[in-house]
């Protein structure tokens, strides 16, 4: 009453592009006779893209220093009437005015003892105006003016008015953009 078993082999090289490699996979039988030339089934498996290809729009990785040049005039402080409205501001909006991960203020904040922000129990940053004042000088130094966290740190150190410098850089800056802007007009 022993029925013999037939085996099916399945072929599926047509269907697949040939950008694949073949995984033999044997086919168990289920006889008691030795059998010396089994056939295999055989599966096709795609081949995954390398991971080092690299996309010219991802946002991971570092920025070049050409990049980092671009945007370096591209922050979005508010001037300060509209800063001081505000008690606080959360990490994520600091963030968003430098164009900048979190976590690179996160390392500021880290290194430069003149940032100072409130944290609440959970541990939530909190950034004053006066921080975000600080903030926008520490970003001056080492992104247009291109100093080191270690240069950075000993100018700040060495010069106790470079804020006040930077204040009046700053104005002059506005009144600069002003008249250019007058001139265009005429």
């Amino acid at each position: 009453m022993a029925k013999s078993l037939t085996q099916i082999t399945f072929d599926f090289s047509a269907a697949e592009p040939a950008a694949e490699t073949a995984i033999p996979v044997p086919v168990p039988v289920a006889t008691t006779e030795p059998v010396v030339n089994e056939p295999v089934a055989v599966f096709r498996v795609k081949k995954k893209e390398s991971p080092v290809q690299k996309n010219s729009t991802g946002k991971r990785g570092r920025k070049s220093l050409k990049e980092i040049a671009l945007s370096a005039d591209l922050i979005q402080v508010p001037e300060d009437e509209i800063l001081f409205k505000k008690q606080y501001y959360a990490i994520g909006e600091v963030a968003g005015m430098f164009r900048e991960n979190q976590s690179l203020i996160r390392y500021w904040e880290s290194e430069f003892d003149i940032l100072e922000p409130r944290k609440n129990r959970k541990g939530d940053r909190f950034f004053r105006p006066v921080d975000i004042k600080n903030l926008v000088l520490i970003y001056d130094l080492l992104r247009r003016r291109k100093f080191t966290i270690e240069g950075a740190k000993d100018y700040l150190k060495k010069n106790k008015k470079a804020e006040e410098k930077f204040a009046a850089i700053r104005s002059l800056q506005k009144i600069r953009s002003f008249l250019l802007e007058l001139k265009a007009n005429l």
